[in-house]
């Protein structure tokens, strides 16, 4: 009976300990599914909000483009335009020599206005940016800052170019509309230099002003507060989304750089 008695104990602590194993394993595979599900649910939600974002990002550049439509074409278009009617209209056919240097000069300014017209074109939508290249949409901004702003602006590339995904194009160009509308709005800057650096394993864009600059080490709540109206927590929103790193310098008086670092995958 004794030796029956310990099997029988042996068999209840075997049959426990197995059982106690298969549930610590049904637990294990449910943890591991809850987590599976869990992540699944989270790039998911991460791919919506991509998705929603690219949306945002191209109905705002779209307004953005036609704001800067409507600016060029009063300002530097518009003024051509009337220059060349008021030359028109101040012909006389009774001093030929005057006569054809008007109609020369009348017959630039048109074409001057025609080109500006074409280049216009080029971003009437985001589909454009695509097909010029990040680098081209951001040097007709910097064109069309010189000519319709007081900025001294400059544009220097580092490396050898190369094109990155089109919706990391879109997001990167929107942060970079982003940085220059503050800069235009609130820095009271002269200068602005926009830096491209190309490398193999991460592409870099750096916007630098001389504006009066800001101070970093603001208490949290007046830091929200400050960078919900410049749109900073935005930029930063945007970067996330494209795995990037968006980073502000900045000092009172000292002007600010922003620098946005996007990895480059092969």
């Amino acid at each position: 009976m004794d030796n029956l008695s310990e099997q029988v104990i042996l068999i209840i602590i075997a049959s426990v300990f197995l059982f106690i194993v298969a549930g610590g394993i049904i637990l294990l595979v449910y943890v591991y599914q809850r987590k599976q599900l869990s992540s699944l649910r989270e790039r998911e939600q991460l791919r919506v909000d991509f998705e929603k974002q690219i949306l945002e990002s191209k109905l705002e550049m779209q307004e953005q483009t036609m704001k800067n439509i409507s600016q060029e074409i009063h300002d530097n278009i518009g003024q051509v335009l009337s220059l060349a009617k008021l030359t028109i209209n101040t012909m006389n056919a009774n001093n030929p020599d005057v006569l054809q240097e008007k109609i020369r000069n009348s017959k630039e300014l048109i074409a001057k206005a025609i080109q500006d017209l074409r280049d216009l074109s080029k971003v009437l939508h985001t589909d454009n940016i695509t097909d010029l290249g990040l680098l081209k949409a951001v040097e007709y901004e910097v064109e069309r800052l010189k000519k319709v702003s007081t900025f001294e602006v400059g544009l220097s590339i580092e490396g050898q170019q190369y094109r990155l995904d089109h919706k990391k194009q879109l997001i990167v160009f929107r942060i970079f509309q982003e940085a220059i509308q503050n800069i235009v709005k609130h820095s009271h800057a002269t200068h602005i230099l926009v830096h491209f650096r190309y490398s193999p394993s991460q592409f870099e864009l750096k916007i630098c002003d001389n504006g009066s600059g800001f101070d970093t080490s603001l208490t949290d709540a007046n830091r929200k507060e400050w960078s919900r109206g410049m749109g900073l927590r935005n930029m930063d929103h945007r970067a996330r989304l494209i795995a990037a790193d968006c980073s502000i310098e900045s000092k009172p008086g000292n002007g600010t750089v922003i620098t946005i670092t996007l990895p480059v995958t092969t």
